[in-house]
């Protein structure tokens, strides 16, 4: 019989070391990743090496078995595993599971090396995003004890179990395929299914590894609205002793993505509107426990998602079992993103094997993603030809799913690589980094109407908040206003779309990205509705429950700007959110009125005189909040960058001229500021060009694009909403960085041009 014996405990470890004989070391546990801390402090300097983890097994405590396996659930990104010195396997690929048989070499003490390398490379992917790469061994490390007989533990991590579940005329045809090493002509196998309740509804017993159940009225697997799961178990059996067994749960559905009505579950609508999720959080990185999994599944929850993405890799089990219990529809992925690499496409493939043999059975599931903004590079014949065999592949392993890719704005809606999966997303970020929120929802309409048999959706959309604050909210200031104002217009004109697939906000949660040096607080991407340790959701998350949330599930009302006290002006703005048809605001207890909003966002005129309560009310829900007039801005509130050379009120400005406050778009409006990008555009391509030739790609761990022909105008175009002063700090994850001189020099060239009539105030 197996057993399954979890070794997370008890390891030595050492950083910056391939010592397989590693006698001493720090005394740790897993999971554990040795980029917790400075993986999300900023800077880019987070260590990227090899590091040792080291184990002694003593035979006297293991259970009696023919074979041993040893199971690691993630090691980030590359790791070599040697027993006594003697090294037995290499695995790339740092989200999924694989196994080392140990049997031959144990012995009554048996030391086990792990030697994780997470150092830039040209053939494994992930190698540059906007994330952080932990390093460690994050997830669960077993020993896996079975005997001869058993469900195979060698192709690509996978349970040895496939269930095929087809829904067809009321019944569902449950296909069920195991396979096996090592039987003898006397065993047999034993497939039982069971419902959600433990009951037995059907067995078969045979020499086969192949079998069909029929299920009569099945009770299906309905998303959020009825999660429900059957199980279903496979014996291996000697007469009346059992040799080996496994068991998966599965659902029973059928679904299809419609270019008009988007995606239909069990002949039923069911609009997927849901977030993307990273698995990190401050200081643990990637390392999570089983709380940390369940406490963001309950958030993704209390939202109202229906849908999640897990980019931008394989994600654990753990999690997959959770999207199964609570009824999220999954989008999976590996982690080919952001630079297509050559030599990386034997990785893409097994990365994607992994994925698809790991998961095959989880019913949350419908599409396999093949890559994300691949193409920021411009696309070539080899990345077609990458992405064709990888389409081909997710079709030969899995024929009831469909596949599908997250193209990047400056895609052009004619580019071939758009017709190779069944489904296409975007992740376009208008009203952040280029352009103005209006034009979302137009572009997909454009897109609609260019590609109508194309299911098209929005893989990524949002925009970055902080605790700044403001009352004249403006694309780019890290606002918790502005990420609110962004939001809603993105509802409105999204979530009205019903032939939009999916829409996955950009994103859950804040997350690491050493890289980065934005909105005060370096090291991280704020786009999450939630802080990146989970304390905080930000207004812009209440935008969403109260479109995505039933009053009779969940009713609730949300003040607005809770932590934006201090304000100057004489009448200002208050934004309530609320799954209730009215809401009504009182100040210092005297009601102001009623009001009622189809869109769910309440907004109020309040006098602001001295220091007022503010209590919001729907139906019996109160929120409360706190206004006080002040005669000066509380610069409390205002973004300060951490270790800039510059903050914007520290710029010289002119009346009616440029500086390196404006955007990139407002200097395009006329002939002069067209050249003075120009020359920048000229100044960051030389400075690239240094780095490069100076072998700094580790640098670059943030974006590196093509800037030759069009690919630059369209960049231009999706970086529209930044400043010069902005992306002066955002270029540094390829590298390139301005020195305070630099900046002045370039803002006193601005200071000698005018702006056009339109742009004086």
């Amino acid at each position: 019989m197996r057993n399954i014996i979890n070794l997370n405990n008890d390891w030595l470890f050492a950083k910056n070391s391939t010592d397989v004989n590693l006698r001493e070391g720090e005394a740790i546990n897993l999971p554990h990743s040795w980029n917790a801390i400075d993986g999300q402090d900023g800077g880019n300097d987070y260590f990227r090496g090899s590091c040792v983890y080291f184990k002694t097994l003593k035979k006297s405590e293991l259970p009696q078995a023919d074979l041993y396996y040893l199971e690691i659930r993630g090691a980030n990104s590359s790791a070599d595993v040697y027993v006594g010195g003697k090294k037995l396997a290499h695995h790339d690929g740092g989200y999924s599971t694989w196994r080392v048989n140990l049997t031959d070499e144990i012995s009554e003490e048996t030391q086990i090396a792990i030697v994780v390398d997470n150092a830039p490379n040209q053939t494994v992917y992930p190698q540059m995003a906007d994330f952080t790469f932990y390093g460690g061994i994050y997830r669960d490390v077993n020993l896996i004890c079975v005997s001869k007989a058993h469900f195979d533990l060698d192709y690509y991590g996978g349970y040895g179990l496939m269930i095929t579940p087809v829904v067809e005329n009321g019944a569902a045809n449950v296909g069920v395929k195991v396979f096996v090493k090592d039987l003898l002509p006397t065993h047999k196998l034993v497939y039982t299914i069971y419902d959600k309740e433990e009951n037995q509804l059907d067995q078969i017993v045979t020499d086969q590894t192949e079998v069909n159940f029929t299920i009569q009225n099945p009770h299906l697997w309905h998303g959020r609205k009825d999660p429900y799961l059957y199980c279903c178990e496979v014996e291996i059996v000697d007469g009346d002793v059992v040799l080996d067994n496994v068991c998966h749960r599965f659902g029973c559905r059928s679904f299809k993505i419609d270019p008009e009505n988007g995606f239909i579950l069990n002949g039923e609508e069911y609009p997927l509107r849901g977030v993307s999720r990273h698995q990190d959080r401050w200081g643990v990185g990637n390392a999570l426990l089983p709380k940390h999994h369940i406490e963001d599944m309950d958030l993704i929850c209390e939202v109202g998602a229906t849908t999640i993405r897990l980019a931008h890799y394989q994600h654990d089990q753990f999690f997959y079992d959770l999207c199964d219990e609570r009824g999220l529809v999954i989008w999976a992925e590996i982690p080919y993103i952001s630079r297509h690499m050559p030599g990386g496409r034997e990785n893409t493939i097994t990365q994607m094997k992994e994925l698809i043999t790991q998961n095959y059975n989880h019913p949350s599931i419908v599409v396999w993603g093949l890559s994300n903004e691949i193409s920021i590079g411009g696309s070539d014949d080899d990345l077609l030809e990458n992405h064709r065999i990888l389409n081909d592949l997710c079709h030969e392993m899995d024929k009831t799913r469909l596949t599908t890719i997250a193209a990047v704005s400056m895609c052009k809606m004619d580019d071939p690589y758009l017709q190779i999966p069944d489904v296409v997303s975007y992740n376009h970020y208008f009203g952040w980094y280029g352009g103005d929120t209006t034009m979302n929802g137009p572009w997909f309409d454009k897109f609609h109407q260019t590609h109508p048999n194309i299911p098209i959706g929005c893989s990524e959309y949002g925009c970055e908040a902080l605790n700044w604050h403001t009352s004249d909210p403006k694309q780019g200031d890290y606002t918790e206003e502005y990420q609110a104002y962004y939001h809603e217009e993105l509802i409105k004109q999204l979530f009205t779309r019903k032939y939009l697939w999916a829409t996955h906000v950009w994103n859950m949660f804040d997350f690491g990205a050493d890289a980065r040096a934005e909105g005060g607080e370096n090291g991280q991407n704020h786009k999450g509705l939630v802080t990146f340790d989970r304390s905080y959701k930000k207004d812009s998350f209440y935008a969403y429950k109260a479109w995505l949330v039933s009053p009779e599930v969940d009713p609730f009302v949300h003040l607005c700007s809770k932590r934006y006290i201090d304000r100057v002006e004489d009448v200002t703005k208050v934004t309530v959110y609320s799954n209730l048809p009215e809401v009504e605001l009182f100040v210092n207890g005297q009601s102001i009125g009623k009001k009622t909003a189809k869109d769910h966002f309440f907004y109020f005129d309040v006098q602001n005189v001295g220091e007022s309560t503010i209590v919001a009310k729907a139906g019996e829900l109160t929120d409360e909040g706190t206004i006080r007039k002040v005669e000066e801005r509380n610069m409390d509130y205002v973004l300060r960058e951490v270790g800039a050379v510059l903050n914007w009120f520290d710029v010289t400005v002119k009346e009616g001229r440029f500086s390196i406050n404006d955007n990139i778009s407002d200097l395009m409006k006329c002939f002069r500021g067209k050249m003075a990008l120009l020359s920048l555009g000229l100044t960051i391509k030389k400075k690239m060009n240094a780095n490069k030739k100076g072998n700094q790609e580790k640098k670059s761990g943030g974006f590196e694009v093509n800037l030759k022909g069009g690919n630059m105008d369209g960049m231009m175009q999706m970086l529209g909403g930044f400043s010069i002063l902005r992306l002066s700090g955002m270029i540094g994850m390829m590298g390139v960085s301005f020195n305070k001189e630099e900046l002045l020099k370039i803002n006193r060239k601005l200071n000698r041009i005018k702006k056009p009539k339109e742009l004086r105030k």
